[in-house]
Order: C-alpha cells, then sequence, then structure tokens
C-alpha cells in the first residue's frame, strides 16, 4: 500500500497488534503478540495470526519465513500511519489551515516548540 492512499483507521485488534510490532526490537512471531495481548485479555492465537496476514494483505506488515512460522515487521511506522489518518481529514474537505491551527492550539508549548523546531529543520534541508 502506497502511503499516499487513502488509509482507514486501524480496528481494536489491528491497533494493539500494530502497537506491539512498533514498539519491538525487531520481527515478531505471532505467539509473540498474542502474548502479549492475553496479558490484558484473553484472545486466540487464530484471531491474532488472521489479523496479522489481513494487516500483511493490506501492506502494514511484511513477514518473513522463520521455521514453521512467519516473523513480522512494521512496513510503515507509526508516525506514517498518523499522518495518512491526518491526510484523511484533509481530504474530507476540511480547511487545512484552520484544522492546524485547531491542532497547534491543542499542542502545550513543549509540543509546539518541538514542532516549530521540526519546520525549520525541514525547511533547511534537515530532519523530515
Amino acid at each position: 500500500m502506497a502511503l499516499g492512499e487513502t488509509v482507514r483507521g486501524f480496528g481494536e485488534l489491528e491497533s494493539e497488534i500494530m502497537d506491539f510490532v512498533w514498539s519491538a526490537d525487531g520481527a515478531v512471531l505471532v505467539r509473540e503478540v498474542r502474548d502479549a495481548i492475553n496479558e490484558q485479555r484473553p484472545i486466540a492465537y487464530n484471531s491474532v495470526q488472521t489479523v496479522m496476514e489481513i494487516l500483511h494483505r493490506k501492506g502494514w506488515l511484511t513477514r518473513a519465513r522463520d521455521g514453521r512460522a512467519f516473523r513480522y515487521s512494521a512496513v510503515h511506522s507509526r508516525e506514517d500511519y498518523a499522518a495518512s489518518l491526518i491526510d484523511q481529514v484533509f481530504e474530507s474537505g476540511a480547511n487545512r489551515t484552520a484544522t492546524l491551527v485547531k491542532l497547534v492550539e491543542q499542542m502545550d508549548p513543549a509540543e509546539a516548540e518541538e514542532l516549530r523546531t521540526a519546520l525549520a529543520a525541514a525547511r533547511s534541508g534537515g530532519a523530515s
């Protein structure tokens, strides 16, 4: 899936899976994800496996064989996902400038300063 395509927000289980994958140090097994979710609520291995396969088909996860199982890792970052959601808002017809102003108004001063620093770096060809 290309980042420019329309992205719907993840469902609850998709979000839990992606949060785990994004926070992992490397590629993860379905069992590892299921075990982590099981600490919060019971869930079947097959449910996690099915949703991870769906995320793979949607282009959010990549996989590599590890014995009889697959190890999954994220194709896009959490920030890519969040930016895609914001872009959906813009595509809905919302006024971009007004929406951005509202967003910045809701930031605490430290976040606003981080944003100013990031924008200045982006303008000068630094960090993206």
